[in-house]
């Protein structure tokens, strides 16, 4: 939180378990136990294409990119073995002149070998605002991602991705947004994640404007206080759980918004959040559920997010959960909606701030119906 440097930081390091303190302070020893569980080892390589991923030595490599780099062709799968890996990560390359991933990289599945997404972390702490070690100015919010995937039929099981920069810890710096994974490809697939962060923990997005992505996020959980998922991808949440964190840098109402979508205006489908969670750690009221973001990259943007069959907990404003982020493109103009949802969030009082689907509307918005002949 951000008023309590050391709790991010301490939450990754508990989650990860007390048994690997021994693994990140030292080389592990072979114990007779694969680290890397039934996924086999460098050993007992489960196909050419399996690369094992070792904090202490004991893999085919010691970090999640030199795997990455070494994938030179198509359907890699890498088997992490427990550990807290302090690095930034980038999947693929976008070819400039039509904006489409390469095929290096793609359909590549990262395994955290536990099945437990607190044993495998992925982590850095880049900002927006923090400067470029060449001095050629800041990171910018893209490049503040912890981990950045730009090919297509990407799958990830149990792995955290999670961006531990504080504003606390840097009064100075004013561009706070700071990414844990930047998404931009089609038939991304994330199961049993966790992503974990402050400002634009979750960007969900597409390579190019003119370019449509899908992507499907199962059982996950994500967490943060500002736009914390945000993007332009047709992206499916469903059974996830979302967690609106405490501030005391701040001293009133809103403290942030759950989501903000910036579908581009030809997309008929953005964001579908269904049988998800929504819980806060903060005052009861002090999150909207979502403003649109219109950049300044597409004007014409009309984001779209849809809420159905989802507990929203004391911590959404129910009275109006949806706000501006520009008074120029007003929220209502937008494609927001809701359906069936529960929970004190969920209370309709003023009936003009909660759209909601009719029946027949609503079986436009299913899962099938967003990612269409794709079956994650």
């Amino acid at each position: 939180m951000a008023g309590h440097p050391v709790g991010r930081r301490a939450f990754i390091a508990a989650g990860t378990g007390a048994a690997l303190a021994p693994v990140l302070a030292a080389p592990a020893r072979a114990t007779g136990r694969s680290p890397f569980g039934r996924h086999g080892s460098p050993s007992a390589r489960l196909d050419a294409r399996t690369l094992y991923v070792h904090p202490g030595g004991l893999g085919d490599h010691t970090t999640v990119q030199a795997a990455v780099t070494a994938a030179t062709g198509a359907g890699f799968t890498l088997v992490i073995a427990p550990g807290v890996y302090r690095e930034t990560v980038s999947v693929g390359a976008v070819d400039p002149a039509t904006g489409l991933p390469g095929a290096a990289g793609s359909e590549m599945t990262w395994i955290g070998a536990t099945g437990d997404p607190r044993d495998v972390v992925v982590v850095y702490d880049n900002a927006n605002g923090t400067p470029r070690p060449d001095g050629s100015g800041t990171y910018g919010t893209t490049g503040s991602a912890t981990t950045t995937v730009r090919t297509d039929g990407f799958t990830a099981r149990s792995v955290t991705f999670a961006n531990d920069w504080l504003r606390a810890d840097h009064p100075d710096i004013t561009g706070t947004q700071a990414v844990a994974i930047k998404v931009q490809g089609d038939r991304s697939a994330f199961h049993r994640c966790r992503f974990l962060g402050h400002q634009d923990t979750l960007y969900a997005d597409t390579t190019a404007l003119a370019v449509l992505a899908r992507q499907y996020y199962r059982d996950c959980y994500v967490e943060g206080d500002v736009d914390f998922v945000f993007g332009r991808a047709t992206a499916v949440f469903e059974h996830c759980r979302f967690r609106t964190l405490d501030r005391t840098d701040l001293a009133g109402a809103p403290y942030g918004f759950v989501f903000a979508p910036s579908t581009a205006a030809a997309d008929p489908r953005g964001y579908l959040v269904t049988r998800c969670a929504i819980g806060s750690a903060a005052p009861d009221a002090y999150y909207k559920l979502a403003r649109p973001w219109v950049p300044g990259s597409d004007p014409t943007a009309r984001p779209m997010l849809t809420v159905r069959d989802t507990r929203l907990g004391a911590g959404i404003d129910a009275v109006a959960p949806y706000t501006d982020m520009s008074a120029a493109h007003p929220w209502q103009d937008q494609r927001f909606a809701e359906y069936r949802n529960t929970g004190p969030g969920a209370v309709i009082t003023v009936p003009e701030n909660r759209p909601q689907l009719t029946d027949t509307e609503a079986e436009r918005h299913t899962r099938a119906a967003y990612l269409g002949d794709w079956c994650p």
